[in-house]
């Protein structure tokens, strides 16, 4: 299958916006701080996915204006909600072997839904085993736990798990009251003068999570399942209105791309790398990664990047 190519370093360099929205901003004093981040990669078993992996950290490792770092978005694996231990485990060491031969920049991860082990399984007992859950992929990725916090320049990240089991059946987006309360903990802890970065798998808010099914209810109302988006986002919110230097939110999830200012606060959803799951473009967007552009004042940027 054509994967198509990659953008031209060269005219990342430029600092010109190659796909997505808006226009570019006025030139900025400070020299903004550069990330990628790379969000639902789904690598499995295949010249394909493998290819693809290693081609998308290939492009970022390359690029003429270096990033400090790299953010994993979350569904590094095609999926381990269901798979059995040797089908997890074979998913695992191929992405860390990849990542091993084609990486040489800091990398931070953040947990996907399909990055758990076991949730869906029917295997009796498997919710006693030592990696259920997201103890595999921590463990794997060795985070530092299921979320985290850390701190470049002015800019502080906060890495949130948005993926929870649902009582009633399948996952839901939000997060627990113990991450709650470190999250409330966490932000009241930040200098004021500094900004904040809120990383998430699913978006907290995205216009995408209500156009990825490409259909309207029998009723004519349009769907946002409870795992598209986080359920919490009013209780989210409202603790970011008492924090105004939360300046950003970014996520993967949907696969699609959308960019939303709301109450002071950017969303950027930057779609996935493996597209539509490694079988091309899903809907209008084809598999990329964002470049991530965070200035001393607070503003942002994104460049995407087909891949």
């Amino acid at each position: 299958m054509d994967r198509g190519t990659f953008i031209k370093t060269s005219l990342l360099s430029a600092a010109v916006p190659l796909l997505g929205f808006g226009t570019p901003t006025e030139s900025r004093k400070s020299t903004p701080l550069r990330f990628a981040h790379l969000s639902d990669i789904h690598v499995k078993k295949g010249i394909i996915p493998e290819s693809g992996m290693a081609k998308a950290l290939q492009s970022v490792n390359s690029l003429k204006d270096s990033p400090s770092f790299i953010i994993n978005g979350g569904d590094s694996i095609m999926d381990s909600l269901e798979a059995n231990k040797e089908e997890t485990q074979l998913q695992w060491d191929i992405f860390k072997r990849i990542l091993n031969e084609n990486n040489k920049l800091p990398i931070h991860h953040c947990i996907g839904n399909h990055d758990i082990w076991g949730w869906f399984s029917k295997v009796p007992g498997i919710d006693n085993e030592p990696l259920y859950g997201k103890n595999w992929v921590v463990e794997t990725l060795q985070m530092p736990k299921r979320y985290y916090q850390f701190q470049s320049g002015k800019w502080h990240f906060v890495v949130l798990d948005s993926t929870q089991l649902n009582p009633l059946g399948g996952y839901i987006a939000k997060i627990d009251d113990e991450q709650f309360v470190w999250l409330k903990e966490t932000l009241n802890a930040i200098p004021k003068d500094n900004h904040i970065c809120i990383v998430s798998h699913i978006p907290i808010l995205s216009i995408c999570a209500g156009l990825f099914f490409e259909k309207n209810e029998p009723n004519g109302d349009r769907l946002l399942k409870r795992n598209l988006m986080h359920t919490d986002f009013i209780q989210l919110k409202e603790l970011f209105i008492q924090h105004p230097n939360v300046r950003l939110g970014i996520s993967g999830h949907i696969h699609l791309q959308d960019e939303i200012e709301y109450l002071g606060v950017k969303y950027y959803n930057n779609g996935a790398v493996s597209g539509k799951w490694w079988k091309g473009n899903f809907q209008e967007f084809a598999p990329a990664y964002a470049i991530m552009e965070l200035f001393d004042d607070g503003t942002s940027r994104r460049i995407m990047c087909e891949c």
